[in-house]
C-alpha cells in the first residue's frame, strides 16, 4: 500500500538542489544564475521560501538575496497591513454576541455608535462618539464605493454599523439583541463615512 501524499517528506529541498544544478532557482521577483561559481569555492547565500523552507544557495552571495527571502524576514510577506477600516471591523467581530445597552461603548456591551466609536478606538482612530457626530465626520463616499470598515449611517442619523463588505454590516440595535451581523438592504442608510 502507497503512502498517502500527505505522509511523504518534503521535496522542496530536492527541487531547489536540482533547479540548482540544472543552472537557475526563480522565486518571485528573485531568479539567481547558477554559473562557473559552482565550480569554484565560492560564497553561499541562504534564502527563506514560504511553506518550503530555508536553502542555501552555493556561489550567490547574501546582497544578492532581496529582503523578502532573508531569513526572518517571513512576517513581512505573511502578515498583510490592514487599514484601520479593515481593524475596526475585526474588532467589531470580536463584539459580536455582547449585549445591546444604550449609552454603552464597550467593551462587554455597547449601543450602537458605541460599538462603531469603540471598534475604531481599536485601530488607533479616534472618531465621533455619537451616530449624528459619525455622520458628520469622516469622509463620504457612496454605498457603491463602500468598502470594510465604512461607517453606515441609517435612519434619518439615529443608528451606526460597519460596514464588512458583500452588503453586510455588524452593529448593536436595541434591547434585548445582540450585536450582530445584518443586511445593509433591510435598513433605511442614509450615510457612509469613511475614516
Amino acid at each position: 500500500m502507497g503512502k498517502h501524499r500527505l505522509e511523504q517528506p518534503s521535496r522542496g529541498g530536492s527541487v531547489a538542489k536540482k533547479a540548482m544544478i540544472a543552472g537557475s532557482l526563480t522565486v518571485g521577483s528573485l531568479a539567481v544564475a547558477a554559473g562557473p561559481a559552482l565550480a569554484a569555492p565560492a560564497p553561499s547565500a541562504t534564502i527563506e521560501i514560504p511553506n518550503l523552507g530555508k536553502f542555501t544557495l552555493p556561489g550567490v552571495d547574501q546582497k544578492q538575496v532581496p529582503n523578502q527571502f532573508r531569513p526572518g524576514s517571513l512576517p513581512g510577506l505573511v502578515t498583510p497591513t490592514l487599514t484601520a477600516g479593515e481593524k475596526a471591523v475585526k474588532a467589531a467581530e470580536s463584539k459580536i454576541g455582547s449585549p445591546y445597552s444604550y449609552g454603552a461603548a464597550g467593551p462587554n456591551a455597547f449601543d450602537c455608535s458605541g460599538l462603531v466609536y469603540w471598534s475604531y478606538q481599536q485601530a488607533g482612530r479616534t472618531i465621533p462618539r455619537d451616530s449624528y457626530g459619525q455622520l458628520g465626520g469622516g469622509r463620504a463616499v457612496s454605498y457603491s464605493d463602500a468598502r470594510p470598515g465604512d461607517v453606515l449611517i441609517f435612519n434619518g442619523g439615529g443608528h451606526a454599523g460597519i460596514y464588512i463588505g458583500n452588503g453586510q454590516f455588524i452593529h448593536a440595535s436595541t434591547y434585548g439583541v445582540p450585536v450582530k451581523k445584518a443586511a445593509v438592504n433591510e435598513w433605511s442608510l442614509v450615510g457612509v463615512r469613511r475614516y
